[in-house]
Parts: C-alpha cells; structure tokens; sequence
C-alpha cells in the first residue's frame, strides 16, 4: 500500500497526517507522549482490509505544530475534525489508543457529524492501580537508566513475555505538562459516560491498568452502545503487542457498522 504525508492548515495550526488505503476512513490516535509512527503495522494491516487509514501527528510530534498555550482535548479533538473534515473522510471510525481514547471521545462528544464509531485501545479503568503512572513517567524518561525503564515498561504497558524494547524509544517527555494539563479539559465526568456513536472496548487481556474488575465500566456507562472484546497476549500498549489480532477485531467492528445483524 502506498503511503504519504500531508501537511494540514487548521487555522493557525499545521497538522502533519499520514494517509494510506483507499475505502471508509480510520483516525488512528496514538498513546500518551507518544506519536502515530506507533501504529505503521497497524495502518497497513487496515488499509489491506480495505480503509483508508488517516494518521494526525499530536501536536509537537512530527512536523504538526507546538501544543499551545492552554492546549485543552478539545483543542486535539478539533485537530482531529480538522483533519477528517480537510480530507473529506467524514464520518470516519476514529480509534484511540490510552490517552488517544481520550481525544476520540471528546470528538465524539464535540464533533459528532465527523464520527461514526470509536474504538478504545487500552483504556485505562476510572480508577487504575497505585504505582503505574510513576512506572510510565520512568518508562517515557530517556535520562532513566535503560534497564530501569525496561523493567517500568514491563511493569505498566507490556504483558509478560512480549518484548518492551521496542518502546525505548519515541517519546516526547518534553511535552509532559502540556498534555497532562490538557488531560483536565474537559473533566472525565463530562464524556465518559456519553456517547453520539457506537463504542468498541478493545482490552488487553493482561492489560495492568485495566483490571478484571473494570472489564464492563465502560459498557456498564454507556450501555448498548459500547461492545467489549478482550485481547489476549497484550498489556496496556495492545498494538505493537498483536497487532494482528487488533486490526482484525477493529476491521471486524466497522463491517458490523455497515451491516448490523
């Protein structure tokens, strides 16, 4: 599949996205300090399926621009709008991995007429264990000594026995306070128990933020609109530990979008 790059102007923002398929359009929205590169495997498994797969680099990765001053969700979500509206993809399934679920829903929430289903990659539960958002916080922090972040890369985004390695590099731990500000608008309790389209709950089944116990949170909240499926073999990054398993689950979805049963 061919791939290319645009360069997007959202007002006073540039917006590097990267395209490739042909067919009904996929937002695919990376993780926490973290960009779209993540998800090479995963477009191309998707574009074979027959989407076209677009790929907004978040603000400050990539050639987008800076996060601004009081960067909100809602000013990602409306880079995501922006996006899909510039490349006529309109409704498209917009997919979120961890605090890209974040941004999914928020368009959703903000930007319906762009979003015709959502699927959450690796959520983490509402309230999620004591001592994951410091091993993260190691894991992204390139100055930390490297088997020290292996093992927090162990501890709280990878299931045991898949390789972390991977994920030593690509992060941008400079834009930390950025996006945990951002993380705070709007409050959780405004979005996470609505939703304008259907929901997709993609779980790792070893998954550290997202304990047994939490599985139906989200399908409890939102009710028919939300369907649960849990991966096995994956933890908390999910993607680059089955990415087979997760295109085929998402592609799977989207079909029943258009053909309900």
């Amino acid at each position: 599949m061919s791939r290319r790059r645009e360069l997007l102007q959202l007002g006073p923002a540039r917006i590097e996205v990267i395209v490739e398929g042909r067919g009904p359009a996929i937002v695919l929205l990376p993780s926490s300090l973290r960009d779209s590169e993540d998800f090479d495997l995963l477009a191309e498994l998707l574009a074979a399926e027959g989407f076209v797969v677009l790929r907004p680099q978040p603000r400050g990765m990539g050639r987008s621009s800076a996060p601004p001053a009081g960067m909100t969700l809602e000013t990602l979500a409306a880079d995501v709008a922006g996006v899909i509206a510039q490349l006529d993809a309109a409704p498209a399934v917009v997919v979120g991995h961890a605090y890209g679920h974040w941004v999914a829903r928020v368009t959703d929430l903000r930007h319906s007429a762009c979003v015709r289903g959502v699927v959450v990659l690796g959520a983490a539960a509402r309230d999620f264990p004591a001592g994951l958002a410091q091993a993260l916080a190691i894991a992204s922090d390139p100055a930390c000594a490297q088997r020290e972040r292996l093992d927090a890369l162990r501890f709280c985004m990878f299931a045991p026995g898949n390789d972390p390695r991977p994920w030593l590099q690509g992060w941008y731990p400079q834009w930390r306070a950025a996006y945990r500000q951002a993380a705070r608008h709007p409050p959780k309790d405004e979005w996470f128990g609505r939703s304008h389209a259907p929901v997709l709950d993609l779980q790792g089944a070893e998954d550290a933020w997202r304990p047994p116990g939490t599985r139906a949170e989200l399908a409890d909240a939102l009710g028919t609109k939300a369907t649960v499926q849990v991966i096995d073999g994956a933890g908390h990054a999910l993607v680059p530990e089955q990415p087979h398993a997760v295109a085929a689950a998402i592609a799977e979805w989207v079909r029943r979008l258009d053909n309900p049963a």
